[in-house]
């Protein structure tokens, strides 16, 4: 098609001012300036890095920030000196950012929060909440609290990071509550980990047994139990009395001689299941019945207590394993008890 001088000056200019509009429209509605900032102030990359930072001195104290993975402590609550919207709080040690659950130790109610700064600077507190945590816990400046490291689902982490609340956690029991206030300082914080005392196991009457040769052998029996020391479990009945009981040489010969050295208590206690694990004791049936579905136990009522408990296991060793998961699970003072 051949245009004229006029008609062709025209048609240009309609394509150019067509093609600038294109443009422009393009670069006005570009994705990535829409969608960088979400993802960096929301998305999971905006809990790295992690800050450790230099020690320093509050109050007279030195305080050297450090990643501890099972910080566990009871203390006082504090204000944070610069928190804006947000459930979260400033640490003098845990790492920035980390996560914490917070246990009111008057009312038991248990909130995730977000620690983001250093602080409280004042050495008598040991958590500073941001006004929203202090709502969500209820509680004021001053009031009773525990401090636990975990590591939450990131779906509570987003909510966190958004300002916004998660959901809370389960309710801590009365049992617990009154244990933790024992531990409770009179000033300042203490960690609960650094109270729990390790009693040895009765390995002293294996050792202090008289010199009868037959009782050499039986050592070795001793420091197989000797090995759950850390958990405080009673020695099993009959296998340190059939070791350490002194017997007449006279009675070693006759037929006599198969009573102290049969270990028929060992093989029934290993099959009998009197072991369980008991992880917590509620006031409220429901609250009991969500942590048995959690542990995958079941619940004995004692009194007014529910009692949530997993097993029975067939043997020590089964009871320990087991003890360890429902501790990871958040259950500290979970302890093996004999069923019933």
């Amino acid at each position: 098609m051949r245009l004229n001088g006029k008609n062709s000056t025209r048609a240009l200019a309609t394509l150019a001012l067509g093609l600038s509009a294109a443009s422009c429209s393009m670069v006005g509605h570009s994705p990535k300036t829409v969608s960088a900032q979400p993802l960096d102030r929301f998305g999971p990359a905006a809990d790295y890095p992690v800050v450790i930072g230099e020690p320093f001195t509050v109050d007279g104290k030195l305080y050297t920030p450090e990643d501890t993975m099972n910080y566990d402590e009871v203390g006082y609550a504090g204000r944070a000196a610069v928190s804006g919207a947000g459930v979260t709080a400033s640490h003098r040690t845990l790492p920035l950012p980390s996560y914490v659950e917070v246990t009111s130790l008057e009312s038991g109610k248990t909130i995730l929060v977000r620690v983001e700064n250093r602080g409280p600077m004042i050495g008598t507190r040991l958590l500073g909440l941001s006004q929203d945590a202090s709502r969500q816990l209820d509680i004021a400046e001053g009031a009773s609290i525990r401090v636990r490291r975990v590591n939450p689902p990131e779906a509570d982490r987003t909510k966190l990071r958004m300002a916004e609340r998660a959901p809370e956690r389960m309710e801590t029991p009365a049992s617990l509550l009154a244990v933790l206030k024992r531990k409770l300082p009179v000033r300042g914080s203490a960690p609960l980990m650094a109270s729990r005392p390790v009693p040895a196991m009765a390995v002293a009457p294996a050792t202090a047994t008289p010199i009868p040769v037959q009782t050499v052998s039986q050592p070795p029996k001793q420091a197989v139990s000797g090995a759950f020391n850390q958990y405080a479990l009673p020695p099993i009945g009959g296998q340190v009395t059939a070791t350490s009981r002194p017997v007449p040489r006279a009675t070693l010969t006759p037929m006599t001689r198969p009573a102290p050295v049969q270990a028929a208590p060992v093989p029934r206690a290993a099959s009998s299941g009197d072991f369980v694990v008991q992880a917590a004791a509620f006031s409220s049936r429901s609250n009991a019945d969500r942590a048995a579905k959690r542990l995958g136990g079941f619940v004995v009522q004692a009194g007014r207590y529910f009692r949530v408990r997993t097993g029975p296991f067939d043997s020590r060793g089964e009871a320990q394993a087991a003890l360890a998961k429902v501790r990871a699970a958040g259950y500290s003072d979970a302890r093996v008890s004999t069923a019933g």
